[in-house]
């Protein structure tokens, strides 16, 4: 996708996923808040406040599964007419949207006597609704109500405005006396459908309606249900729940995750709030795959794993869930590239940017079926690797993982620096992938001072941390495998690199790391949140990453919210633009982290309390993909970025991410320890609570007091041969 100078572009970049080769255009409008999401493995809905699913050209309502929209309209009429809404809320766990309606007047039936509710929740491929009508008047009431449905199948990318040619077919409808079955075979010849079954019977039903009708004495009530399921050849078809069946294996697995969780809690109620919401939308956002948990990036576009996506997550909540870094390393090792694949941009043992199963991806009319456009996700992968041994001691997995951390090093070795400088560097080799392939993959991300593009084989600051990180991780791993060789080499790697980056990336002009190296070694002399990441993986030297720090603490890359992506300085700032110049929560919980590593704590703070400001003014405190870049202005809400996705699984899980920076908390499973460095507790937190924190194979509770650096530890529990340290 191209991207262009404009404000609120149409197009939100697929994050990771931004293309030179045509623009595409975005007709989702993030800011209306009248939209409601739940999602359930590969399948989430969109619908308005009603719970209605309203067909229209620029409208991305729908249920989709797999990449396609298998619902594209869903609404519940009372004599032809949309019931009034009273109320619509999704539950705080994310596991049901409920909708309260009433009527409007309907001949000898007065408005406002019928409530209508509808609760609507997902489960595998299914999308369960049940309506339940009560009678509030003191006479019988008599009317019609139905329920109008169709499915149009348009793959996520034409809806997001990628224009097709040619489409498969739909079929003809199916329908019996309680069902309905909607098909299209695609031009991948593949079919999909949509089964649809109605209980009780109806009275009449067609191939784009179903009626009933309804006769409530005085206080009667009746309940009707409907289950859309999607079906696709070459899927294993889910079995079909009865609804109760259905709403049982959600409670249990939402139980599940609570109890494999560490939780927080505060005598402040904000807090508790942001971090409810923070660890619910996590939750949902986590698909349990064969290879086990994975957080799939984001509602609507990249409900699918990303690889960059995935591990940052996964080091984001590591402390507290460290079986979500189990689930990323293993489901990216299976996938890891094995042979040179140009127009995936793969090559062996890279480590996977995006899978996508919808139509488009599977005639390739689009590059990210199987996508390897990523130069950071495999230094990340090993850096992953290194942190989740650290924390568990499980040294079974990792010898299990060995290959495929040996051969995402090989990658950086002959693939990633093919010119054997030294640096991770990239240019694409699909002629439709990305143009950038560092987070910041805008077409217009990667720039000198003067503004003008960076050109040829590219070597961005961060991603040279990230192999510093991943070198330094390797080596450990090596040594407990007993490969000291590999240890050794790989010692000598990280120490060559550490020094050649310190040489080649600072500019003294500005005090920072330049962004970038271009294809002639020349350095991008521009202020960015980029040097802010390379404290996350320890490659700056403590005197620059002090500079560094009082840099992006300066108002020109302060917002008063957080972090800027680009100083207000740099030639390409843009508050409004995607990457140059917006908030995104995500880096600045990995900066936090890295500030942290460096004794920072004073900025970990002040970051921890403007973010935590800035929630307070999103709704149900649900942090975005990013927001707006703009100075703070007194008693001014952050502005939105339009198109940003909401829930996204990195921006919901940096609470967590930010928590561990202020603390200092580190947990180490192999000798059983916790322990809390240069901890400080922002000034709205005066307590902390952690309850459930896995050490090991064991769990501990505890309770952190005080303010400021002046804090006391409590044990709440048993810490059964365990360590809890302040340093």
């Amino acid at each position: 996708m191209s991207r262009t100078e404009s404000a609120f572009p149409e197009a939100s970049p697929l994050e990771d996923e931004v293309t030179g080769a045509s623009a595409v255009e975005s007709p989702m409008d993030s800011v209306n808040s009248t939209r409601r999401m739940l999602k359930h493995t590969d399948a989430f809905i969109i619908c308005n406040a009603h719970g209605d699913i309203v067909p229209g050209e620029a409208n991305e309502e729908g249920y989709y599964f797999d990449g396609t929209r298998f619902l594209s309209k869903f609404s519940l009429k009372i004599a032809g007419r949309t019931p009034l809404l009273l109320g619509s809320h999704v539950k705080d766990q994310n596991d049901a949207l409920v909708v309260i309606l009433t009527n409007a007047s309907l001949g000898t039936v007065q408005a406002n006597e019928i409530r209508i509710s509808k609760r609507i929740f997902l489960f595998e491929s299914s999308f369960y609704v049940a309506v339940r009508c009560e009678n509030f008047a003191d006479r019988r009431a008599d009317f019609e109500l139905s329920v109008e449905f169709a499915a149009d199948y348009a793959d996520i990318y034409e809806i997001r405005g990628m224009p097709r040619a040619r489409h498969g077919t739909i079929q003809r409808a199916h329908v019996e006396e309680s069902s309905v079955d909607l098909a299209y075979l695609g031009l991948d010849r593949e079919s999909r459908s949509t089964h649809i079954e109605f209980e009780p019977i109806p009275q009449a039903i067609s191939a784009s309606k179903a009626e009933y009708v309804i006769k409530l004495e005085p206080r009667g009530a009746i309940t009707l249900t409907v289950v859309f399921t999607c079906r696709r050849d070459g899927r294993v078809q889910n079995r079909i729940w009865s609804h109760q069946e259905a709403e049982e294996r959600i409670f249990a697995e939402r139980q599940g995750q609570i109890s494999s969780s560490a939780t927080v809690h505060s005598s402040n109620g904000q807090f508790n709030e942001w971090f409810d919401r923070s660890f619910a939308d996590l939750n949902m956002m986590t698909s349990e795959l064969p290879t086990g948990s994975y957080p799939y990036a984001g509602i609507p576009w990249f409900n699918t794993p990303f690889g960059r996506d995935g591990i940052v997550t996964a080091f984001e909540c590591l402390w507290m869930k460290p079986s979500i870094a189990r689930g990323v390393l293993s489901y990216l090792a299976e996938t890891q590239a094995t042979e040179v694949v140009p127009e995936e941009d793969a090559e062996p043992g890279k480590i996977l940017h995006e899978i996508r199963r919808g139509e488009m991806a599977a005639l390739k009319e689009m590059p990210f079926g199987r996508y390897y456009g990523s130069v950071d996700a495999t230094p990340l992968f090993v850096m992953l690797a290194g942190a989740y041994y650290e924390q568990t001691g499980d040294l079974d997995f990792i010898r299990a993982l060995w290959p495929a951390v040996r051969a995402a090093i090989t990658w950086m070795k002959i693939y990633g620096d093919t010119d054997g400088d030294g640096f991770i560097e990239y240019k694409r080799q699909a002629p439709n992938g990305l143009i950038h392939q560092g987070w910041k993959d805008s077409d217009d991300a990667i720039f000198h001072a003067d503004g003008s593009p960076a050109q040829g084989t590219l070597a961005v600051c961060e991603v040279q941390g990230y192999a510093y990180g991943a070198l330094r991780a390797a080596a450990t791993l090596a040594e407990r495998l007993g490969h000291f060789s590999d240890c050794e080499e790989l010692t000598a790697r990280a120490e060559n690199l550490h020094e050649r980056f310190n040489q080649s990336f600072w500019c003294e002009e500005l005090q920072t790391y330049g962004l970038a190296l271009d294809g002639d070694k020349k350095l991008c002399a521009v202020k960015s949140s980029n040097a802010g990441q390379c404290l996350f993986s320890g490659i700056a030297t403590p005197s620059r990453a002090l500079a560094v720090a009082k840099g992006l603490f300066a108002t020109d890359c302060y917002s008063g919210w957080g972090i800027r992506t680009l100083s207000s300085n740099a030639v390409r700032f843009n508050p409004m633009s995607y990457h140059n110049g917006s908030v995104w929560p995500h880096d600045n919980g990995l900066i936090a982290l890295g500030l942290a590593r460096y004794g920072l704590t004073e900025y970990v703070c002040r970051l921890f309390e403007d973010i935590f400001a800035s929630v307070t003014y999103f709704d149900r405190y649900r942090l975005p993909e990013l927001f707006c870049g703009f100075e703070r202005e007194e008693g001014v809400a952050p502005v939105l970025y339009p198109v940003a996705c909401a829930p996204q699984s990195w921006s919901a899980a940096s609470i967590f991410l930010l928590l561990r920076a202020c603390l200092g908390l580190q947990v180490d499973g192999i000798s059983r320890q916790v322990s809390l460095t240069r901890a400080m507790l922002p000034a709205s937190l005066r307590d902390l609570q952690i309850q459930n924190l896995k050490v090991g194979d064991i769990f501990l509770s505890f309770e952190v007091k005080g303010s400021g650096r002046e804090i006391t530890l409590k044990t709440t529990g048993d810490l059964q041969g365990a360590s809890i340290l302040i340093c």
